[in-house]
């Protein structure tokens, strides 16, 4: 069996700046919960996290303002905008709204531009106009290729023009390497065999306003696409829409106005415009059981990855999705499971949780502050109980205030500690959820990958049953993986365990 040295010493090899233990700071400056919640220290902390979570901003991934509507009263639309911390892309449909894309995004530094020319118009374009596409496409504020693709519902021009020109565009996004924006409609039979054998990838792509259902929109994320919604989402018959946006895993999802098209329900009638993509935000919140700020920190982190090849900004030590606030204890982990996404992609929601260094309890409790969440989760991309004692330090503060805690783990913390730590978290852990995710021990390797396969998934069972016997509330949970799990033989054994199981969706982080 692994020590906890050795597992430590294998996780600095794989993990940059690994530290297994963490260098804890006990003593701490927070003020006790009676003075935290009443003193003007303890309401600055309060108005801190708010200011924090309410410093949202809004990512359109498809807009027109390059449009002739917006002639009028483009610059008073872009000063609004800016000063809501708004990032858009704006979209070209022909020629010469791609030379207007281009002209807004060198005046106004919140704005990027997509050039292309749309399906309706396939039937007219000429050598000159491709070749002027690669020339804007070189411009450093053109972010993406189209909107391009096929659209049978109109049949504008032809089916063999608009598959010749949305082939000539998906080279071009492939040489620039540049993302292609793609409007299908009525034709996601003849796309995709076009994509299967012209779309990079590497470059990347968006479904612009998916107007399909759920297998379209599995099919789109399996070729490597992005899906964007629109307020169409938010029309009453629009049920498929709704339910094909659960399915998108949060790093994979944007949201777009297409203005001045297709405003959401409120506005409908209206010129849409970015603005209005709040409501759409807000209904696709809902529907995928998030805040309308977690969905927007999401959606605004992808943009930026997608089109701007950026991150999502300054690593977090402490998070919040939904009502509760997550602690990123530690990056480090004794496992590779092969669905997760710790080494590639740090992100949930939106929030980037690739710290430089694992925090000290000092820095997590000034974290949380004053906030009062629904639950408090030790979880991050590592495993919380390789510093166990920092959760043990923080959970106790925690249960002080009356906050309830969650413990998520892969369930080989005595192993870590090399003693039973259960009975050390009595009082401190309201719930733990264990990472079960498989029937067998074969199986458990073969997914989770853990440094010690000959003991893991065994002491991970025996965690179980402790945590089970001595702490309020055990749950075990499974991702539904594409292939490879038994969701009704992970439930068999989670019973025999007399534990509850919860069923993840495969790709669904936070």
């Amino acid at each position: 069996m692994a020590t906890a040295c050795q597992i430590a010493t294998r996780c600095r090899r794989i993990f940059r700046n690994g530290n297994f233990a963490g260098k804890m700071t006990l003593k701490t400056k927070i003020l006790p919960p009676s003075v935290l919640a009443s003193s003007s220290v303890g309401r600055y902390y309060g108005r801190l996290m708010s200011k924090k979570e309410k410093s949202i901003r809004y990512a359109d991934s498809h807009a027109h303002l390059n449009h002739h509507d917006f002639d009028g009263d483009i610059d008073e639309i872009a000063e609004q905008l800016e000063s809501e911390g708004f990032l858009l892309t704006n979209v070209a449909y022909d020629i010469i709204s791609a030379e207007r894309a281009v002209e807004l995004a060198e005046k106004f530094s919140h704005m990027k531009a997509s050039v292309g020319v749309h399906p309706h118009s396939a039937d007219s374009v000429t050598d000159d106009d491709i070749k002027r596409i690669k020339t804007l496409a070189e411009n450093e504020k053109v972010v993406a290729i189209g909107e391009t693709g096929l659209d049978y519902f109109r049949n504008r021009s032809s089916k063999e023009s608009q598959k010749r020109v949305l082939i000539e565009h998906l080279k071009i996004a492939s040489e620039a390497g540049k993302p292609v924006i793609i409007h299908s409609r009525d034709a996601f039979g003849d796309i995709v065999p076009i994509f299967e054998k012209h779309f990079d990838k590497k470059a990347g792509g968006v479904l612009h306003c998916f107007s399909e259902n759920v297998e379209e929109a599995k099919i789109g994320l399996r070729l490597g696409f992005y899906i964007s919604f629109a307020g169409n989402v938010t029309y009453k018959k629009a049920q498929n829409l709704r339910d094909a946006a659960k399915v998108v895993p949060p790093d994979r999802l944007l949201v777009e106005t297409d203005c001045p098209y297709l405003s959401p329900q409120s506005t409908r009638g209206k010129r849409n415009q970015p603005l209005y993509m709040k409501e759409t935000v807000s209904l696709l919140a809902g529907v995928r059981g998030v805040r309308p700020e977690d969905l927007a920190r999401a959606t605004f982190a992808n943009y930026k990855k997608l089109f701007l090849n950026e991150s999502s900004g300054e690593a977090e030590i402490v998070y919040r999705i939904r009502n509760s606030i997550y602690i990123n204890v530690t990056r480090d982990c004794t496992n590779l499971c092969t669905f997760c996404s710790r080494i590639d992609y740090p992100v949930v929601q939106g929030h980037n949780l690739d710290v430089e260094s694992d925090p000290s309890v000092e820095e997590i409790l000034n974290e949380i502050g004053g906030s009062m969440p629904e639950e408090l989760v030790f979880c991050g991309f590592g495993e919380p109980t390789m510093r166990l004692e920092v959760v043990k330090a923080v959970a106790a503060k925690a249960k002080e205030r009356g906050l309830k805690t969650r413990l998520n783990t892969n369930g080989y913390g005595s192993v870590i500690n090399k003693r039973d730590i259960v009975p050390e978290l009595v009082g401190l852990i309201d719930s733990v959820s264990v990472s079960l995710n498989a029937e067998d021990k074969e199986t458990y390797n073969k997914l989770c990958k853990p440094l010690d396969p000959e003991n893991a998934f065994d002491a991970m069972i025996d965690f179980i049953k402790r945590a089970g016997a001595l702490l309020p509330e055990t749950v075990v949970t499974a991702v539904d993986l594409p292939e490879g799990v038994d969701i009704g033989a992970v439930k068999k054994l989670s019973d025999s365990l007399g534990v509850k199981l919860r069923v993840r969706s495969f790709n669904m982080v936070g």
